[in-house]
């Protein structure tokens, strides 16, 4: 049994360019569990699912097998990627030098709206939490930290960070139920510190919150 992940109208239906659409979609699919890891795809299927034909899910599998998030496996088939241990890792060994310049750069750059803007997304982060609405909390999570970056206003950091969250998005969905609380938590100390124009204190807190979500993401490794 599968789940058909466009319900308001198929996205064949749309007057939009089918293959970036159907990369949304199966972007979001997999990152809200419609597609668990270690699941097969096929082409049909996913075009059955879409409303389209198997051109643009062809054309949309080649992207998201180069992003991470399927394993084309010879003669097997298509099979949405297992996170393992290596590859969390190397995530956050990423993140952590990322987010912590981006929090310094936040510090010392942020306008009174940017800080109005993360505590709107906090603000936004707690309700969904209460709600258990937790592919919206992944989404608010991403959206934090993408907007962390562009305040700091380093376009490299930036160009780096909007393919990197394609997987943290990915990864945090995967533990959000036990991970979301904790991580709005660690969210105001960071916007605590950015809008405090303290750059030391930014860049300890946004390294603190990668080490307790790389070890949370371990967690949830280990146990799926």
């Amino acid at each position: 049994m599968h789940v058909a992940v466009q319900s308001a109208g198929t996205i064949g239906g749309r007057h939009v360019p089918l293959r970036d659409q159907v990369l949304v979609a199966l972007r979001k699919g997999i990152v809200n569990g419609d597609y668990l890891p270690g699941e097969r795809l096929t082409e049909d299927r996913l075009a059955e699912d879409f409303g389209v034909s198997r051109n643009p899910v062809r054309e949309a599998l080649r992207v998201v097998e180069a992003e991470g998030f399927v394993t084309i496996v010879p003669r097997r088939g298509v099979f949405v990627a297992v996170p393992d241990a290596s590859m969390i890792s190397d995530m956050f060994a990423a993140r952590e030098r990322l987010e912590t310049l981006a929090a310094r750069l936040a510090a010392e750059r942020a306008t009174p709206t940017d800080i109005a803007a993360l505590r709107g997304l906090l603000d936004a982060a707690r309700d969904a939490t209460d709600r258990a609405a937790f592919s919206e909390v992944a989404e608010l999570n991403s959206e934090l930290h993408l907007l962390v970056v562009s305040i700091g206003g380093n376009k490299w950091l930036s160009s780096i960070a909007t393919g990197l969250y394609l997987q943290v998005h990915w990864i945090f969905r995967l533990g959000a139920v036990d991970r979301a609380p904790h991580s709005w938590v660690e969210h105001i100390r960071l916007v605590d510190a950015i809008e405090a124009g303290d750059g030391d204190q930014a860049e300890e807190a946004a390294k603190a919150h990668v080490h307790a979500a790389s070890v949370a993401a371990l967690t949830t490794v280990q146990i799926t």
